[in-house]
């Protein structure tokens, strides 16, 4: 049975602190872009809002929760500040599914849907979990697992470089590079259907696994004797990061650094168990990528700025960081 203190009640109140901040910040993005829409004047605003604006922030919350989500869930696991969902592979999976579906281009049957690359990155992001469930699932040991997510993550960047490296034409490359950089640009109502249940799933089995995340924070061998299924623990991991990581990666390419970013900003206003994080990251991620989405629109250059180019640039500073934090407390 677990102790006392790992199964203490949440404190709600940094999820309603989120939750307001996205209702406020929600609107604006609406609004917002090189063009900024007022309802009242701007031409076929209704159009605009509806079909275009509207579908690309929700997907932009949907995208940001499940990879803050996920963020929380790693960190927790391998009790290490500075992992990320992409330690696991599935990313990587999930984008070598979409470029080889790019590298075929129109070759596939029902290109002209629109709905192939997401089909194909989801396929990806499948084919990683079940990788990584046989080679890992049966011993549950932390340190296996980790490894056997390495190597995938390794092997799927390498197979993603080889198909850009033996691109067909010159088109078929561009579609590739401009899809890796992660966007929301021309996003519609499908793409958020899509990503929202499995989303949603994932973050559903990331909160069932919270118990067994708290419990580690004994060490996996109290963890064990406290009742920890190692197994069931890590099913519902690869679950929860496959669905939210490999969606998002799905629908608009790969977008970094939230997963490790949100759980240091809200983890002080937590108890510090992963189970309490889970969720206050899922909604500062979301809250994160949907501004950040917002700047890319209205920043005044040549051409938009891809989302996970921003993203980067903010979370690479941000990783400096928290490796000078972590060298001067080793000090």
């Amino acid at each position: 049975m677990l102790l006392h203190r790992l199964d203490a009640r949440p404190d709600f109140r940094p999820n309603l602190l989120l939750a307001l901040l996205i209702a406020l910040a929600l609107p604006v993005s609406l609004l917002a872009g090189r063009v900024w829409i007022d309802p009242a004047t701007t031409p076929n605003a209704a159009v605009i809002l509806a079909q275009l604006r509207l579908p690309r922030g929700l997907l932009a919350l949907v995208i940001g929760g499940g990879l803050g989500a996920a963020g929380a869930a790693m960190q927790g696991y391998l009790r290490n500040p500075l992992a990320d969902p992409g330690l696991f592979g599935i990313a990587p999976g999930a984008a070598l599914g979409a470029v080889i579906c790019l590298w075929f281009g129109a070759a596939l049957p029902f290109a002209s849907t629109g709905l192939l690359v997401p089909i194909f990155a989801l396929i990806g992001a499948g084919g990683a979990m079940a990788l990584l469930s046989l080679i890992a699932g049966r011993t549950g040991g932390i340190a296996l697992f980790t490894l056997a997510g390495m190597m995938i993550a390794s092997l799927a960047g390498a197979l993603t470089s080889l198909a850009i490296s033996l691109a067909p034409n010159a088109f078929a490359m561009s579609e590739i590079v401009s899809w890796l950089m992660g966007a929301l640009t021309d996003r519609s109502w499908s793409d958020l259907w899509i990503a929202l249940p499995l989303t949603a799933a994932g973050i559903a089995c990331l909160r069932l696994a919270g118990t067994g995340l708290d419990a580690l924070i004994l060490g996996e061998a109290a963890a064990r004797s406290m009742g920890m299924n190692p197994q069931r623990l890590q099913a519902l991991l690869i679950a929860g990061v496959g669905l939210t990581v490999g969606s998002g990666v799905a629908v608009a390419g790969i977008v970094g650094f939230v997963g490790l970013i949100v759980p240091h900003l809200v983890r002080p206003l937590t108890d510090q168990r992963p189970s309490s994080l889970i969720m206050p990251s899922a909604l500062a991620g979301a809250l994160l990528v949907l501004v950040a989405d917002s700047v890319c629109r209205i920043l005044p250059l040549v051409t938009e700025l891809r989302l996970g180019i921003a993203l980067s640039l903010i979370g690479a500073p941000f990783f400096l960081w928290l490796l000078l934090r972590m060298r001067r407390r080793m000090a």
